[in-house]
């Protein structure tokens, strides 16, 4: 039976005040964090650019990582100046590994953990401006999981989404998202989403 204690596999984070830190990952394949060089072309795309005309989309507000993994993610955006993020993780090891590196960092006054099913979250505990889903590829649980993270109240009404998928895989979208952009990175694929603002009296 695999030792269910976390360890390094070359994650860092790449830019912002923590930038350079480690971060730990748990062993085996059950999680597939995105790599530093994804990552770091990921924020390159949202400092600049179209996603960067009024600003870094998250700079002082709320982050949300779905599907967590070791959270790298959303400790990525609060190093460049979110405000706070949320994880959602549902697996015991990757939990161990996202707290271990919250607490490395030094940022568990700023982040919420819920333990639970990105695809049936509880209520939102803070509506994000910028979203991060990353589920296992091939899974089909990015397009149900948009769809309850935006009833949940987890995003604003115009939230930036950036879905990792595998660099074929198909992404079904629900209602209310629209694509902004893609890049394919090696094996994975960015797909920015915009959730689109519902009818006055009808936000979620």
């Amino acid at each position: 039976m695999p030792s269910s204690d976390a360890k390094p596999r070359g994650l860092r984070i790449v830019g912002g005040s923590h930038r350079g830190r480690r971060l730990v990952a748990p062993p085996g394949e059950l999680v597939r964090p995105t790599s530093d060089r994804a990552r770091e072309a990921l924020f390159n795309i949202l400092s600049h650019g179209n996603f960067a005309a009024s600003g870094l989309p998250f700079a002082g507000r709320p982050v949300l990582d779905a599907f967590a993994g070791t959270g790298a993610l959303g400790l990525e955006a609060l190093s460049r100046g979110a405000s706070a993020a949320a994880f959602i993780e549902s697996e015991r090891d990757a939990l161990t590994a996202l707290r271990r590196n919250i607490a490395a960092l030094d940022e568990a006054d700023r982040v919420h953990i819920v333990a639970g099913d990105a695809t049936r979250p509880p209520r939102a505990a803070l509506a994000s401006a910028v979203a991060f889903l990353d589920p296992p590829y091939h899974s089909g649980l990015a397009a149900s999981a948009l769809r309850a993270l935006a009833i949940a109240g987890w995003l604003t009404p115009d939230a930036l989404v950036v879905t990792e998928v595998a660099a074929r895989e198909e992404l079904p979208l629900p209602t209310g998202f629209i694509i902004m952009d893609e890049r394919v990175y090696g094996a994975a694929r960015l797909v920015f989403l915009r959730r689109e603002r519902a009818p006055t009296g009808d936000q979620r």
